[in-house]
């Protein structure tokens, strides 16, 4: 079986930062992690390939649980080649698993979306999907931010078993607006089938969110955004997330769809292990020529965020995970929790297993970034994807 041994590294193992540290792969596993000095007594066989990290930041591959598109490519394109070209291009950037993410379309369309996904599943040249993320249709009319309007569902048990017989048991996550009638029915669902839901595009008071916890929504959809704000007589969505230690948040770390400040309060006062990185980045997301086109609508980018062309409505993200990260650094979140937010901990909420670690027995998926988070390598299975 094919070694590799990644040596002289600043290894960010998801609980701790290492440095001159080496990890040895064989397979598509993490066979073992040491010490350099280790590492300089140690006998490998002759077969091993050596890598020198030159210091260099190895951490677990970064995990993307919410993003609808990149490069050109995206998921309402609803084909098999356009998801493909997504795990090719992401692996650049340091991504070795993501959730393609669907919004709210007709059944028609969601359908053939779950499909193009699903015949994906298994020839990604690069980064792996986990599965699918359903970014509604079980949403609020009052928060939809540019969903559409018209694709926006009251719960419907019918649709959902649909959708789930369609995705073959992948949907691994699941935005929806807890208030919504017959949500607790839908949780019920989904627990049943292992769907992770999140709270989002929501227009929820305190008690509906409550109210969705104990029904099962642990988990809520980029924090902040398109959802009832904070108010001192009803913390609604944004206070529950806030107060509720065990509910855990997605946020988008571009400094303009939550302020930096606002993310330094997050983690001062959410345990760190529920802090989750994504980008929601969107189709055109690091396209280098225009028109750019996002849910079948024109957008403009325009300081880092894309608008509707139509509106200037905000709709969506640029952001990628590893200038999240970057960015997450720059903020003052030491290194390796900003790490455990981009690749232990979604990995542990959506319930991914042997992923988000460096530790003997998970995937050898890894990611190697220089100093200034720029990407050297990555690495899916113990095979290398993208080199620099």
């Amino acid at each position: 079986m094919p070694q590799t041994c990644i040596h002289n590294a600043t290894v960010v193992a998801g609980y701790a930062l290492m440095p001159e540290s080496a990890v040895l792969v064989e397979g598509d596993t993490i066979a073992d992690l040491f010490s350099e000095r280790r590492f300089r007594q140690k006998h490998f066989s002759s077969d091993v390939s050596f890598i020198d990290a030159q210091g260099a930041y190895l951490v677990p591959g970064l995990i993307d649980s919410h993003i609808h598109g990149f490069a050109g490519f995206g998921t309402e394109d609803l084909s098999t080649d356009s998801i493909l070209a997504m795990s090719k291009t992401l692996a650049a950037y340091g991504v070795t698993t993501f959730c393609p993410t669907l919004y709210p379309m007709s059944e028609q369309d969601m359908i053939a979306g779950i499909r193009a996904i699903i015949a994906a599943m298994g020839l990604e040249p690069g980064s792996k999907i986990a599965g699918i993320h359903l970014e509604g249709p079980f949403i609020s009319s009052a928060k939809l931010g540019v969903q559409r309007a018209e694709f926006a569902r009251s719960v419907d048990i019918d649709l959902m078993h649909r959708l789930y017989e369609a995705s073959e048991g992948h949907i691994v996550n699941m935005t929806v607006a807890p208030e919504l009638k017959g949500m607790r029915e839908l949780a019920l669902y989904c627990a049943k089938t292992g769907i992770v839901l999140q709270a989002g595009h929501t227009d929820a008071s305190y008690e509906n969110m409550i109210e969705g916890m104990q029904a099962g929504i642990r988990h809520s959809t980029h924090f902040f955004n398109a959802m009832s704000r904070l108010d001192h007589r009803n913390p609604n969505a944004v206070g529950a997330i806030l107060i509720q230690s065990d509910l855990s948040c997605e946020i988008i770390a571009d400094g303009r769809h939550v302020h930096p400040d606002l993310i330094r309060l997050l983690v001062r006062d959410k345990p760190s292990t529920n802090i989750v990185l994504v980008t929601d980045a969107l189709k055109p997301t690091e396209q280098k020529e225009g028109p750019f086109f996002a849910n079948r609508e024109e957008v403009i980018l325009s300081d880092g965020l894309f608008l509707r062309a139509a509106d200037r409505v905000i709709a969506g993200s640029a952001l990628t995970m590893v200038e999240g990260l970057k960015n997450l650094v720059a903020y003052g979140i030491a290194p390796e929790i900003a790490v455990k937010m981009a690749a232990s901990n979604p990995a542990r909420i959506l319930k991914l297993t042997r992923l988000g670690e460096i530790s003997p027995g998970f995937f050898a998926d890894l990611t190697l970034l220089s100093p200034d988070f720029a990407v050297i390598m990555s690495m899916v299975r113990g095979n290398f994807v993208f080199e620099a």
